[in-house]
């Protein structure tokens, strides 16, 4: 969980903090300015999660966009990956989704997408984040301002475009039922209306975008205690778990077990590449369960360093069929370059329903590996410090600096890097049992907290 901070989170991804501390419609307004400049007026798709602040700053991005001469297409609340297709149908030149994804509810932000639909890469973002830093801001004419039109259509044509990608009446034979936990976040509407229209049955809790979390955000095993035995209780054949804007997917199996949110990516992988065989890309922090998937399959698996734009640029790279990253975030380029949980419900339920299996006996025959995620409060500017201990700790490892630092060996490893949304740094392992990979995250977390 991020730290309370009085500090705006600034990054060449967008602009997070906490509302009444870091973040003010000042901040917004600016940054909606800087967005403005960048494109040059045009077409922008605007949205929020449902956050009841995410109200207040859509009036200040709003002023900040009519401000240099961008014709807003307001999708109201809707989710992230949404936000990604719409700006394709609309042929926009960006958008701001108004979100700070996984993060407590005192917290909000914006993410910046481009005229591809997908997030801003860092070269892009970068010079918004210039023009917002040094207020070089461009503003138009009374008669040249931005208006504002509402687009109520966005989530109809998302379930359009994933019921064509999947094999709906072979999925509707199955006749699931399904538990959708979307904790008041902005997915509940979109995941009903598709799960409904897999005919699955579903048992919605939190369905209302209200921005109400029931529990804590991130759907993470620890925060879903009172979420995972309601699957067996309701006799579902799975669960699904929606974090606020919609841009990561977790599972349960039908015992009521979490199954979490790095088995989305490989299961959904799963189903893919037996649609098509081609190459896939995960992140520097992802199981190694995908990677084996590729073996499998005899594809390549590239890793990019971790975040969703550099996921998207190796996929665009390799031409990859299908990518994410361990935090149940799957791409699929047929939808959009975003981390989308939509087309990963539809993935897995066909998968479910061409084994005619269970979805505990499908992660039964997955390789085994547990992965233990943990994050330390404390400057990213001890990590070269830290890189130079951990090589002398263990100088016949395998080492990898493409995005802070991995060590490899035969049948683990350990990733050490600072996050691009969070005052923090994490540290992830995973080896082929919990024990081994708890004891390799803490043995790297004491170092880093003495360097």
């Amino acid at each position: 969980m991020a730290q309370a901070s009085n500090d705006l989170i600034v990054s060449v991804s967008g602009i997070r903090g906490i509302i009444g501390a870091g973040l003010s419609p000042g901040a917004a307004l600016a940054f909606a300015q800087a967005l403005g400049t960048f494109v040059q007026g045009g077409r922008v798709v605007l949205s929020r999660d449902s956050r009841p602040s995410g109200l207040m700053l859509r009036h200040a991005v709003i002023a900040g966009l009519s401000s240099c001469g961008c014709a807003i297409h307001d999708l109201a609340i809707a989710p992230t990956p949404t936000v990604g297709l719409s700006v394709r149908q609309l042929d926009a030149v960006g958008a701001i989704q108004i979100t700070a994804s996984h993060n407590p509810a005192p917290w909000n932000g914006m993410k910046l997408f481009g005229s591809d639909g997908a997030v801003l890469p860092a070269a892009k973002g970068l010079e918004i984040k210039n023009i917002f830093d040094t207020n070089s801001f461009v503003s138009v004419p009374h008669d040249k301002l931005g208006g504002v039109q509402d687009c109520r259509e966005a989530e109809d044509w998302h379930r359009a475009r994933v019921l064509q990608l999947v094999d709906v009446t072979r999925i509707r034979a199955r006749n699931f039922r399904t538990l959708l936990d979307a904790n008041g976040g902005a997915g509940g509407p979109l995941g009903n209306a598709l799960l409904g229209a897999f005919h699955a049955r579903p048992v919605v809790i939190g369905g209302a975008p209200n921005g109400d979390f029931a529990h804590p955000p991130e759907p993470l095993a620890e925060n879903l205690t009172s979420i995972l035995p309601l699957v067996p209780q309701q006799k579902a054949d799975l669960g699904f778990v929606l974090d606020p804007d919609s841009d990561r997917l977790a599972l349960i199996d039908e015992t009521g077990r979490y199954i979490g949110e790095e088995l989305t990516l490989a299961l959904a992988v799963l189903c893919r590449l037996k649609q098509e065989r081609g190459p896939l890309v995960i992140n520097m922090s992802s199981s190694r369960v995908t990677e084996d998937i590729a073996k499998q399959f005899g594809v390549p698996c590239w890793r990019s360093a971790v975040g969703e734009a550099n996921v998207v640029a190796k996929m665009r790279e390799v031409g990859a069929v299908i990518g994410g990253e361990g935090n149940g975030g799957v791409i699929d380029p047929r939808v959009g370059w975003v981390r989308d949980p939509f087309i990963g419900i539809g993935l897995i339920l066909q998968l479910l329903a061409d084994t005619g299996r269970t979805l505990s006996q499908i992660v039964a025959d997955l390789p085994s590996y547990a992965i233990v995620k943990d994050k330390y409060t404390v400057p990213r500017e001890r990590l070269p410090k830290l890189n130079a201990a951990l090589q002398d700790r263990w100088p016949d490892a395998s080492w990898n600096e493409l995005d802070g630092l991995r060590v490899d060996w035969p049948d683990r490893w350990v990733h050490v890097r600072p996050s691009n949304t969070e005052p923090i740094v994490r540290v992830i392992a995973e080896a082929p049992n919990a024990a081994d990979a708890e004891r390799l995250c803490k043995e790297v977390g004491a170092i880093l907290m003495t360097v």
